[in-house]
Parts: C-alpha cells; sequence; structure tokens
C-alpha cells in the first residue's frame, strides 16, 4: 500500500524530471549545426567546445561570484532575523508578514521594480544626489551590474529561509537555554552554545538550497540586463536559454545542462560534508 500512494509522485517525477534529464544527456552527445532535424551524434565534441569556450568560462566565473555574494547572506541573515521574529514582541505577526511579502510577489515583478529603482533616474540616484553623489549606472556599468542583480534575489528570498529556521527554532529544547541562563551566559552565548548547533541540519539544508538558486538564477537577469553589459551580468543558464533557444545549439546548450547538474551536485556534497557528515559517518 505505501508503494501506490508513491506512484503519483514517481510518475510526475518521471515524466517532468527523469525523462527530460536523460534527454539531455542523449542531446549532449549529438550535433545539430549542419542540421535541428536530424542532428549527428558528436561524441565528447560539444564538452570539449563547452570548455573551450571564453564566454562560458566568463559566465562561469559570474554564476560562482553570484553564489559568494547571494549565498552566505541567505544563510546567515535569515537566521538572524529568525531569532529576533522568534522573541515575544508587539505586533509579531505584522513582521512577519512584512518580512515574508517579497517571497509571494512574482519574480518577474520584483525584477522590474528593481530596474526602475536602478534606472538612471530612479530612485536610488535620486537618493544619491541629493546627498551630493554622482549617480551610479547601476545595470549599466560592469562593475555593479552583477551586484544590483544579486541584491533582488536576497531580498526576495530572506523571508522564504526566515521561515524555515523559525520552523526549526521551534523543536529547540527551551529547558537548555533555562540552563544556560542558570549558568550565567549571555543572550549571544546562549545562541552559540545551544541555537547554533541545533540548527546546523537546517543552515546545511538553506546554504543548498540558496546556492542552487544562486547557480540557476535566471529571471531576474532577463528582465534586468539581459546579461549585460559586456556579458558581466549573464550566468551560466541565461547562457543556456540564449544558446538554445537563440541560437539553436541545442548540443552545446545541453552539454552547459549537464555540466551544471555536475556542479550542483558538487555543491550539495561539500554542503553535508561540511554541515552534516556526522550524520552519514558509519
Amino acid at each position: 500500500m505505501p508503494y501506490l500512494f508513491l506512484v503519483p509522485a514517481f510518475v510526475l517525477l518521471g515524466i517532468f524530471f527523469f525523462l527530460p534529464f536523460l534527454q539531455t544527456i542523449f542531446l549532449s552527445f549529438s550535433d545539430y549545426s549542419s542540421s535541428l532535424y536530424n542532428p549527428v551524434f558528436a561524441g565528447l565534441g560539444n564538452y570539449s567546445a563547452v570548455l573551450k569556450d571564453p564566454v562560458f568560462m566568463k559566465v562561469l566565473g559570474n554564476t560562482f561570484l553570484y553564489l559568494v555574494i547571494a549565498v552566505p547572506f541567505l544563510t546567515v541573515f535569515p537566521l538572524f532575523l529568525a531569532v529576533l521574529i522568534n522573541r515575544k514582541l508587539r505586533a509579531i505577526n505584522l513582521y512577519k508578514v512584512l518580512i515574508y511579502l517579497p517571497v509571494v510577489v512574482s519574480i518577474v515583478v520584483c525584477s522590474i521594480a528593481f530596474k526602475w529603482l536602478y534606472a538612471d533616474q530612479g530612485i536610488l540616484n535620486y537618493l544619491l544626489s541629493r546627498l551630493h553623489i554622482s549617480p551610479v549606472a547601476w545595470l549599466t556599468d560592469t562593475r555593479f551590474a552583477l551586484v544590483s542583480v544579486a541584491l533582488v534575489t536576497i531580498w526576495k528570498g530572506i523571508g522564504y529561509y526566515m521561515v524555515i529556521y523559525l520552523a526549526a527554532l521551534m523543536s529547540v529544547p527551551k529547558e537548555l537555554y533555562e540552563a544556560c541562563e542558570i549558568d550565567g551566559a549571555n543572550l549571544w552565548q546562549k545562541h552559540l552554545t545551544v541555537t547554533i548547533p541545533h540548527l546546523m541540519p537546517t543552515i546545511a539544508l538553506v546554504s543548498t538550497i540558496s546556492a542552487i538558486s544562486a547557480m540557476k538564477v535566471f529571471a531576474e537577469i532577463y528582465v534586468m540586463t539581459k546579461g549585460g553589459p559586456l556579458n558581466s551580468s549573464k550566468t551560466i543558464v541565461y547562457y543556456i536559454y540564449e544558446r538554445a533557444f537563440e541560437n539553436l545549439d541545442l548540443g552545446i546548450a545541453s552539454a552547459m545542462a549537464v555540466i551544471l547538474l555536475v556542479i550542483v551536485l558538487l555543491l550539495s556534497c561539500i554542503n553535508i560534508f561540511c554541515f552534516e557528515r556526522d550524520k552519514y559517518r558509519l
């Protein structure tokens, strides 16, 4: 009987995940340069071409930079907010709603709103002008474009990860906090000795999810910068989309997708090893 209940999930995963996954691997060994309808077997040629592509190396570096910018903030700051929100405060439910509100807003809407904020005559540059600071080309300067887009991902994800931490905080025994108070521990010592160790599996989950989300960011870049200027904000998923649906290089795009899958698996294994290695120790 339990297996019968699992059948619908297996069917959905098979149709929408495993079948496209296997098809992507098959496409990555095919060459579509001569004909879109009659590809030829290319072996490892697509992978060799991808690894020799300077643009791919550029966007891969941008993707890792995006990850370095977004993931630490999305892992640490929501935990700080969750600890604050978990206390008995006035209008606490209102604070929870306000912090979680960006999560329910469409990412396209968020991107358009931030694009207006980042405009040359937008609110941010207006505030800078009031402070007698020169306007900043947030989305058209190679130094700021990627960081500006990453701020959208951070702003939208804070509430989601805060709720995950809040759920985990409810499972921490209050007796441990009381024991710390008896021993004379202050607020920071209580959280360092009780909260953090109990939330290590949750921290691993949040860091893994946020890393995967950062690796596959697309909508923000598509709406705000289109990968520009000079590929400075182009990430690997956007480049896959560009090669597959604009240039119709399905073989090259599939090879990049497989490489991305391997990178995500490696990042997930590293997170598990760093945060949960005791759980899997024999």
